[in-house]
């Protein structure tokens, strides 16, 4: 798996969820602050008016995409001065559908938003999500990332007319959009305001190459050297910069990602500890113990009964 690849399998829980919804004007609706979650807006037709909790407001047209990285709350209406109405609904919570169809009547022009949001574990926040702004504004360009506008044609499409299979179609294609517009924003840094220290470091082909190869192969025994070869540098300009880019040296960074790999493991299989510790670079499932414990807390045994659901099937005890 590459890095972006591998930070969303991190930190994504649940399944995400999305709304199209037809409003005609005058309208406007809030949408709460939701922590531990991820948000976007995405024009399918109309305009409208993003309203941030500070700041102007921005203007929406056709195609243009807005995200919320860190779930703060906004608003979007018709035009600035119209009021806003409180929430009824928010598409992330866990008793929503994974998505629907909606529209609101009014005497006026009609716009229509794709929303939608992911769960997101803070627990395992990655830096590079943790870097992004507030608000990410992707507007619509002839000829600018063809393949997020394509996944935005499809998911409305899909939700708008449902048809066989529509369950597995859409939660695909929200997995790619989050994919897309995450890759938009590092592969366009210099177009936004602010430039994080991980859009620098996935941008840099030498240090892009080094946590390349962290993440596809943890176990491996890396010295800061060997990675420098890999980065093309010595090994002092090589931990220099890493530092200076991901915000840690490289091997803090690499025993940091071995051991949310090993959270995820846990999580998601039934190897053995034995296994899991080899998977991702410890000699003994006592050394692999120790350090997991210094970072989550808990010994990796409870981590994995205090995290994982019950098997399907099971009954739960009790009220």
């Amino acid at each position: 798996m590459d890095v972006l690849s591998d930070v969303i399998a991190i930190m994504r829980t649940g399944r995400p969820r999305s709304v199209r919804v037809e409003w005609h004007t005058p309208w406007g609706q809030r949408f709460p602050s939701a922590p531990g979650s991820a948000g976007f807006q995405v024009v399918l037709q109309g305009s409208g008016w993003l309203l941030p909790p500070e700041g102007p407001p921005i203007a929406l047209s056709v195609g243009d995409v807005v995200f919320f990285p860190h779930g703060h709350g906004y608003a979007m209406a018709d035009s600035p001065s119209t009021p806003v109405a409180e929430p009824q609904c928010d598409p992330v919570t866990d008793d929503a559908d994974l998505f629907a169809s909606a529209s609101i009547d009014g005497p006026g022009a009609a716009t229509v938003l794709l929303c939608g949001g992911y769960q997101l574990d803070p627990s395992r926040a990655h830096p590079l999500l943790r870097d992004l702004p507030e608000l990410i504004h992707l507007p619509a360009r002839l000829g600018l990332h063809p393949e997020l506008r394509a996944a935005v044609e499809l998911l409305g499409a899909e939700i708008h007319h449902p048809r066989l299979g529509a369950d597995t179609v859409v939660s695909s294609l929200l997995d790619m959009l989050l994919l897309f517009i995450l890759r938009a924003w590092f592969d366009a840094p210099r177009e936004h305001c602010t430039v994080s220290g991980w859009s620098l470091a996935l941008a840099d082909p030498g240090i892009s190459a080094a946590l390349d190869v962290m993440h596809r192969d943890p176990a491996h025994p890396w010295t800061v050297a060997e990675l420098g070869a890999r980065a093309g540098m010595s090994r002092a300009a090589f931990a220099r910069r890493f530092a200076t880019l991901v915000g840690q040296p490289p091997l803090t960074y690499l025993t940091w990602w071995r051991l949310a790999t090993a959270g995820r493991l846990l999580r998601e299989s039934d190897a053995p500890l034995g296994e899991i510790a080899a998977r991702v670079g410890y000699g003994s499932e006592f050394a692999f113990a120790n350090a997991f414990k210094r970072e989550y807390g808990l010994a990796p045994g409870r981590y994995r009964r205090n995290t994982c659901p019950p098997p399907v099937g099971s009954v739960a005890i009790g009220g």
